[in-house]
């Protein structure tokens, strides 16, 4: 994983695939970047029913500003009938989840799944 200074704002990718959104951010997710990726998640997740996977196989580090960040669009995603799953490959991460009991809370996956792998491709590049 590339090391990102902590406080750098992380990049994201979005890529929608037949109707559902991935959400790739690259970097740190801490205290300085959870607002940022706060707003664009409020964003992601204000329609009915929305289907939204999160890569955070590209994030070098999380903090509890970032676990709240995800906590609060899985429960923006649930109030609105919607689906959110995490894309992890990382031991870290998931440990992380585990000690504060948020393991069995999320729908990880080790990769994308195969509805997001192929199909018509909508893409856009943002930074911040």
């Amino acid at each position: 994983m590339a090391e990102t200074p902590p406080g750098t704002a992380p990049g994201c990718t979005v890529v929608v695939v037949s109707g559902t959104t991935v959400l790739a951010p690259r970097g740190c997710l801490d205290l300085l970047t959870a607002p940022t990726l706060s707003a664009r998640l409020d964003t992601l997740t204000s329609g009915p029913r929305p289907d939204l996977v999160l890569d955070l196989r590209a994030v070098s580090f999380i903090d509890c500003a970032g676990i709240s960040v995800l906590c609060r669009a899985r429960n923006r995603v649930r109030a609105r009938s919607g689906r959110l799953r995490l894309v992890t490959d990382s031991a870290r991460f998931l440990r992380v989840l585990r000690h504060v009991r948020l393991d069995g809370v999320f729908d990880i996956l080790p990769g994308l799944p195969s509805a997001a792998d192929g199909g018509t491709l909508v893409t856009e590049t943002t930074r911040g």
